[in-house]
């Protein structure tokens, strides 16, 4: 299913990034909404964008004026915080309905960011799940599902992406990760930590062409996610959470400065420093006795 549609309620905020002035004769509609995106104005397109990480970005984004893209399952919802954002901040926030665990919805997705008339700038690959269960008592299309999102959607979009940045000589690629990349557990946990290495080999592919990658690699975040998988979270300890507009703020501070990996919060920091030392023997134990610890039911 696909849904495209623009909303620019109120009032318009300064778009951010350069401007080529357009001369002649006036414009259609379709026009004019060509020739706002060759003046420069920033473009994000964030997948499951409609809550946890997704929807923090939206919000972020829409707050530093860029007009936005928004992609995700539930036509509704994305039209509700369409019309929330452009109300609130004043910015053109763009819908279109795709389910990434499908070609079409993949395909959908890549067609926007290869539209040259409507450049995108920053692109947030966020949309992701979990399964409940260990691996082999999860149904196979189940896990088939999380590698079509987390990987080839990933790198179909991001190839789809690539070449109006380069050409542009900038723009920004986001890709959501988690510390779980780092601990040798299950299909989640091979798909994320293919994810961050696939962000840092690409990045330094595009050395000096003004394009920058992120891998974002956040601990437990304050989001639908388990809920969503029927993961139980009781038993996870309050200075564990981490809220999902800190992870934005501190993956667009690292954006900023130029690094191709983003842990937030200094504990998760240390836990992944200390993971990339440690035998994957010894990791595997601690994974699989946090498995226990925090109960998936």
């Amino acid at each position: 299913m696909l849904l495209i549609r623009i909303s620019s309620p109120g009032r318009v905020l300064p778009p951010v990034g350069r401007y080529w002035p357009i001369r002649g004769v006036a414009l259609g509609v379709g026009q004019a909404v060509a020739s706002r995106y060759r003046r420069g104005m920033t473009t994000a397109l964030i997948t499951g964008a409609t809550a946890g990480i997704g929807a923090a970005f939206a919000r972020r984004l829409a707050r530093s004026g860029y007009r936005l893209v928004l992609v995700a399952r539930d036509t509704e919802r994305l039209e509700r915080a369409s019309a929330e954002l452009g109300a609130r901040y004043g910015i053109e926030a763009e819908v279109l309905t795709a389910d990434l665990a499908t070609d079409e919805g993949i395909a959908s997705v890549e067609a926007r960011l290869a539209d040259a008339e409507r450049p995108v700038d920053l692109l947030v690959n966020n949309a992701g799940f979990g399964n409940k269960g260990a691996f082999g008592t999860v149904p196979l299309q189940g896990e088939l599902d999380m590698l079509k999102v987390h990987i080839e959607a990933i790198l179909r979009l991001t190839t789809a992406a690539l070449p109006g940045m380069r050409e542009r000589g900038r723009g920004a690629i986001i890709n959501v990760a988690s510390v779980a990349a780092f601990l040798p557990r299950g299909t989640y946990g091979a798909s994320k930590a293919w994810v961050v290495s696939f962000t840092q080999g690409v990045l330094r592919d595009l050395g000096g062409t003004g394009v920058r990658m992120l891998a974002l690699c956040p601990g437990f975040t304050r989001t639908e996610f388990h809920q969503r998988a029927g993961m139980g979270t009781g038993n996870i300890p309050s200075w564990a959470w981490l809220s999902s507009e800190r992870v934005v703020d501190e993956a667009m501070r690292d954006l900023a400065r130029g690094k191709s990996l983003s842990v937030p919060g200094k504990r998760y920091k240390a836990a992944v420093a200390i993971a990339r030392v440690l035998p994957s023997g010894k990791l595997g134990g601690i994974s699989s006795k946090a498995a226990r610890t925090y109960r998936t039911n």
